[in-house]
């Protein structure tokens, strides 16, 4: 990343129309690192190149600062005054931020119990009107889209296109990076905009003379909020996943459309599958993501075991928010405390120093 670095609106200023420097409102988001994933790579069984595009690095820890900036930048300059979003998390941390550079109020609406303390805490402490209703993310998406369809107030949920065309610049940045497209993205769907915006951002690239070759888009769910692998909407989705427990994605049909059009495909993976690769990112690479992140490796192990690669592909993962997140899934899944007197004796018997 480089120094310099001023947010995607101004590094990708003629993606985005050009804008009036004054008219952004950033936190420098973006520039986020691209992670050889070496040790993981090499348990499969043949050779891969593997990164992991790290979005937890963003500033409120989540992908989803790409498309804030746009989306409250062009909401601020249009007379806005408040915006609204439902969210299981990430979405309501970044607009509270985000809404409140540009002096915004801000109103997200969650699932009741349905959030993590980590994502919550982000939208309270930033002064968002939290309102918890008694039902789920899709019933809280419908509810916000009628209420800023009648009343003047900014929906900055994906279903708003300045967020798609913001999120574009994870690939921007990716073909950078990399110094063109990877063969295979990986990344989790659970509302879907993410793998739609990234697809359409490798185009937009290819179109600017930037890029030829395209990646396959990969889209990975989890079995129990599996709806486009189904074919049908799930009533009540299911996962320790929270940010992909989504059961009518609103972006289902570019996902399909990413998919299909670049050669990939879309599949699930189960909650065991998904606590595996966590861990495996956390213990053999150092990286600390949230359970829906780690989804895109699952996909990619789950394919490489099944023998889906010949050998020298490169590969990246889309890891979309950062493990602190979501820090209560690291204790439901194991701890490795040792509790002992406080005297030097007891510590040196821990360490088998004795």
């Amino acid at each position: 990343m480089k120094t310099s670095w001023r947010g995607i609106m101004a590094e990708y200023a003629p993606f985005f129309g050009s804008p009036d420097p004054a008219s952004i409102v950033t936190l420098q988001e973006g520039g986020t690192p691209l992670i050889p994933l070496d040790r993981i790579a090499r348990e499969i069984p043949v050779p891969v190149s593997l990164h992991a595009k790290f979005e937890g690095a963003n500033p409120t820890g989540s992908f989803k600062d790409r498309g804030m900036t746009l989306a409250v930048s062009r909401a601020a300059a249009r007379g806005a005054r408040a915006l609204i979003c439902a969210s299981t998390g990430n979405t309501s941390a970044s607009a509270a931020a985000y809404g409140v550079r540009a002096g915004l109020r801000v109103f997200v609406v969650i699932p009741d119990g349905k959030i993590s303390r980590g994502k919550l805490a982000q939208a309270i402490v930033h002064h968002a009107t939290v309102i918890q209703v008694e039902g789920l993310f899709d019933q809280a998406l419908s509810i916000v889209r009628e209420v800023a369809s009648s009343h003047p107030i900014a929906l900055v949920n994906s279903v708003n296109p300045d967020r798609l065309e913001g999120q574009r610049s994870v690939a921007f940045e990716i073909v950078d990076q990399m110094g063109s497209a990877p063969d295979y993205h990986f990344l989790p769907v659970g509302n879907a905009g993410n793998i739609t915006a990234s697809w359409a951002g490798y185009k937009a690239y290819r179109d600017a003379g930037r890029l030829t070759a395209l990646p396959r888009m990969m889209g990975v769910q989890a079995e129990g909020a599996a709806p486009i692998v189904l074919g049908h909407v799930v009533e009540k989705p299911e996962t320790l996943a929270s940010a992909i427990r989504i059961g009518n994605p609103a972006s289902w049909q570019g996902a399909l459309a990413a998919s299909r059009d670049s050669g990939g495909t879309i599949f699930s993976v189960s909650d065991e599958e998904i606590l595996e690769a966590y861990h495996l990112l956390a213990s053999r690479e150092g990286v600390f993501c949230e359970p829906a992140s780690a989804a895109s490796l699952a996909g990619f192990l789950k394919k490489a075991r099944s023998g889906a690669f010949s050998g020298g592909e490169r590969i990246v993962l889309t890891l979309t928010g950062h493990g602190l997140k979501d820090p209560d899934a690291v204790f439901r899944t194991q701890t490795s405390e040792i509790r002992v007197p406080a005297r030097k004796e007891e510590v040196l018997a821990v360490l088998g120093l004795t």
